[in-house]
């Protein structure tokens, strides 16, 4: 029996755990375009249905639905993943049937340690569009939070979850994959500061309310910005912008009579000529007294003459210059995702080692040959305590010290063998805990 136990101890080391596996389903930027990704978007509540739907099926212990604009994915613990696999198939497909796009050729499906890194790797922002952009951690916090509200949930992925949030942190912590700007508006910002090294009592100017501008003045804010002034040759629209950025709108006809309150300047209009002239920055510098500005222009066809950059302190900087930081940066971060990339394999490893542990049987026979070797040893110690003992008090001895252990063990055992999965996972956990099973032990 002994052996049969320590055979099936073995296979799991060796990965063969039979049925139970961590699982991941899904699409994202990379496999599907973007009218499927929409096609297949829940809402919250449909993500609490999806949860639910998934538990109940047979096979599925534990389940977390992603659904973000770049991925809709399906995080689960299940035994036969093959056959899981194609069920969960069939809950995207009968959730939203107007799906457009055959979903075979689109999806992944990773396994055991790929999943976990996979998921390691969502969090930490390395499968993101943008590598290191933090918002992915945040999201993937709320959709753990909603699969444990509704009991989707248990032992495996609840350590799964948490384990890959620390993997993120230490990603940030120990590399630089999120410190330098990767988007025009955050390029911006980044060149800004070498001007100036505070934002908190600078005021900016946008000039036309367009994409790119509205981007980085949203970047500029976001960074602390003192004050916005916002023109546009629809008023209508200066106003509108101003009061969602709390800033203050301008009449474009006389936009250049505010230009002296202005450190920033960012130009992001549809004309086909210069909007800001040379003549208009010096005459503002005069009045500014030499202080200098920061000139963004954003458009294409340029709105900024291009002589500005001819001004003593005036800074004038394109569209092509933004995008050259933006693409140094990345390849940057592509150089610090590799130390990234080492911190998850690390961190799999350790997830798969306490994983490959939590299955009944190989907590079984650790338990039993650790309370063995604890009754070998205190019944060598009284035996030679007592000193001579005959054959038939030895054995007498031996039956006695082995009835107790097997009784001790019987419940414990017992419980582990009944429970459901979901159950079962949370008392192998316990159990392992309680005996110390993971611990090195004491000579």
């Amino acid at each position: 029996m002994v052996s049969a136990d320590v055979e099936a101890t073995e296979r799991m080391d060796r990965g063969d755990r039979g049925a139970r596996e961590v699982l991941v389903v899904g699409l994202n930027h990379r496999t599907a375009p973007v009218a499927v990704r929409e096609g297949l978007a829940l809402t919250d509540e449909r993500i609490d249905e999806m949860n639910r739907l998934l538990c109940s099926l047979g096979g599925v212990d534990e389940a977390a639905v992603v659904s973000t604009c770049n991925r809709v994915e399906i995080i689960a613990c299940a035994s036969d993943g093959e056959r899981m696999e194609n069920e969960i198939l069939s809950v995207l497909r009968d959730m939203q049937p107007g799906i457009a796009g055959d979903l075979d050729n689109l999806l992944y499906t990773h396994r055991d340690r790929e999943a976990v890194r996979h998921v390691f790797r969502v969090a930490s922002s390395l499968d993101s569009m943008v590598v290191g952009e933090p918002q992915i951690l945040g999201q993937l916090k709320d959709f753990y939070a909603r699969a444990a509200s509704v009991g989707a949930t248990g032992t495996v992925l609840h350590r799964c979850f948490h384990k890959a949030f620390s993997v993120a942190k230490r990603v940030r912590t120990e590399t630089a994959i999120a410190a330098r700007a990767v988007s025009v508006g955050s390029a911006a910002v980044e060149l800004a500061s070498r001007i100036f090294e505070d934002f908190a009592d600078k005021t900016a100017m946008l000039i036309g309310a367009g994409e790119m501008g509205e981007l980085a003045a949203r970047q500029l804010v976001a960074a602390g910005v003192g004050g916005l002034m916002v023109t546009n040759r629809t008023f209508d629209r200066a106003v509108e912008m101003a009061r969602e950025f709390g800033g203050t709108p301008v009449p474009f006809d006389g936009f250049p009579r505010y230009l002296p309150m202005a450190d920033i300047i960012i130009g992001a209009t549809a004309a086909t000529g210069f909007v800001l002239t040379r003549d208009a920055v010096q005459t503002a510098l005069r009045e500014r007294k030499g202080k200098p500005m920061f000139c963004i222009d954003v458009s294409v066809p340029r709105n900024f003459d291009p002589q500005i950059n001819d001004i003593d302190n005036a800074y004038l900087y394109d569209v092509d210059d933004l995008s050259e930081v933006a693409e140094v940066n990345l390849e940057e971060r592509a150089r610090e995702a590799g130390k990234a990339e080492q911190i998850v394999l690390a961190e799999v490893e350790s997830f798969w080692r306490w994983f490959s542990q939590l299955d009944v049987v190989p907590t079984i026979v650790s338990v039993r040959a650790k309370l063995e070797r604890i009754r070998q040893a205190e019944l060598a110690r009284v035996l030679q305590e007592l000193g001579p003992l005959t054959d038939a008090q030895r054995q007498a001895l031996e039956r006695m010290t082995t009835s107790m252990v097997n009784k001790i063990l019987h419940t414990p055992i017992t419980r582990l063998k009944t429970h459901d999965r979901r159950d079962e996972l949370f008392f192998v956990d316990a159990v392992r805990s309680l005996f110390e099973l993971d611990e090195p032990e004491d000579p």
